[in-house]
């Protein structure tokens, strides 16, 4: 079950993923057609500086998880997944209303920091990229704790990073038209259905830290219909991290969460009818 497994955190990979090289590729495009390459060195250091710390980040948590007690364990994950699950949504309403105009504010910060010197450019492209990277670390590190002790939530991860690297390049390059609006529409929806299974992992970890109440008052136990470790089991859990034993206030926060956060993300835009469907071929165009 190795293909399905993955599927939540390689979803997780290719929408951040594809955000930061969008970002990137913006950048560079920009330089290229300006005439400016000798500036690129100082974008890329910028954009690696955001990756090493991105992935600095990722190794903190998982090494100060590990010298914590198991009640502090469960704390800390259960801490983590809520703050990540505030990061996906905040993100997921930010790329949907600033995909239109993200390339040209971007342009315009690199403009403004071309001008005021090279360690501005640095600093100007680790904190456009960095943004993605830490909202990216915080939500990877509370799916793979959902996901329990398994190296599948990289494996994933690693796949959709690698898939969104490929679309942007190609997007870059003019070889693949993508439908920029259509594709955040449809990886957002689907990331609210995992930020809300995120959520109520993380709350009954806060659970059984006995920071919350109601570890033993469960809203249903499907084990016997759908035990873990079948197939149907485990496509639940490793896209939805979804439990057969699920808490009443995992379920009600679950309903809650999908219902308010999906609703508000599928109501069209007030600008929508003016700006039309943001369709590009590329974002760094």
């Amino acid at each position: 079950m190795l293909g399905v497994a993955v599927l939540g955190n390689a979803l997780i990979g290719l929408r951040e993923g594809l955000e930061a090289a969008l970002v990137v590729s913006i950048l560079v495009a920009f330089l290229v057609r300006t005439g400016r390459r000798s500036v690129l060195p100082k974008v890329w250091l910028g954009v690696g500086i955001a990756v090493a710390v991105s992935i600095g980040v990722t190794l903190a948590l998982a090494l100060a998880e590990q010298a914590l007690t198991f009640e502090a364990q469960e704390a800390f994950g259960g801490g983590l997944s809520i703050i990540a699950v505030g990061f996906v949504t905040w993100m997921i309403f930010w790329m949907r209303r600033a995909a239109r105009s993200i390339s040209a504010e971007l342009r315009g910060r690199l403009e403004d920091a071309i001008q005021m010197g090279s360690t501005a450019v640095i600093v100007m492209a680790a904190l456009a990229v960095g943004r993605e990277g830490l909202e990216t670390a915080f939500f990877f590190f509370a799916a793979a704790q959902a996901a329990g002790q398994t190296s599948q939530p990289l494996i994933g991860f690693l796949i959709g990073i690698a898939l969104a690297i490929v679309l942007a390049y190609l997007i870059y390059k003019g070889a693949v038209q993508l439908n920029m609006g259509r594709f955040f529409t449809i990886t957002g929806a689907l990331l609210i259905f995992v930020a809300a299974g995120i959520l109520g992992y993380g709350l009954h970890d806060l659970q059984e830290a006995a920071i919350l109440p109601g570890l033993n008052t469960l809203a249903f136990d499907v084990s016997n219909a759908i035990p873990p470790d079948s197939w149907y089991g485990t496509l639940l859990k490793g896209i939805f991290n979804f439990s057969p034993q699920t808490t009443v206030l995992q379920a009600v926060a679950w309903v809650v969460y999908v219902a308010v956060v999906l609703t508000l993300f599928l109501l069209p835009q007030r600008s929508a009818r003016s700006s039309g469907a943001a369709t590009t071929t590329t974002t760094a165009s």
